[in-house]
């Protein structure tokens, strides 16, 4: 038996370090304690459970009053991890990256019956997300979640957390 407890924590190390953009992981909690764990050492943040960065998934909007819309240029947009859809153009998500703080996304863009791709950076924390125009010289919108309990638009093809 004590000759497979090596295995078993190898095995371990070998899991995919890439925090799945629909399922953070929990923060770790010190066993017994309510006390955050202590910061990993450098680098290895990376590795550990709940050191990913948090979801972009669901529908956000630039004002909260938006979030009730469904028609219009002020009405939410809606990403999943496969599709960006926003106001006059639909997006597929054909590759996404983990960064430090987010997520990059490359998105081939239909708009008002032309074509293009378009490179954004995914950045949410807490109920808020960074959008930021990679293509765009780095432009930045900052988005707010909007509530589970407004219906999402025609089309959508996931299921989004809260």
């Amino acid at each position: 038996m004590l000759a497979l407890a090596p295995l078993t924590v190898l095995a371990a190390c070998e899991r995919s370090n890439v925090n799945p953009p629909t399922e953070p992981a929990d923060p770790i909690t010190a066993a017994g304690s309510d006390a955050p764990p202590p910061a990993p050492p450098p680098g290895l943040d990376s590795l550990m459970p709940g050191a990913g960065p948090a979801s972009f998934v669901g529908r956000w909007a630039a004002q909260a009053s938006w979030c009730a819309n469904t028609s219009g240029a002020e009405q939410p947009i809606s990403i999943s991890t496969t599709r960006f859809e926003g106001y006059e153009n639909s997006c597929a998500i054909t590759s996404l990256d983990q960064v430090n703080n987010g997520y990059e996304a490359t998105l081939a863009c239909e708009a008002e019956g032309a074509a293009n791709r378009e490179r954004v950076r995914l950045s949410a924390v807490g109920e808020a997300l960074s959008l930021t125009w990679l293509n765009r010289d780095n432009a930045v919108v900052q988005l707010i979640r909007c509530p589970s309990a407004t219906p999402a638009p025609a089309g959508a093809d996931e299921k989004r957390p809260s």
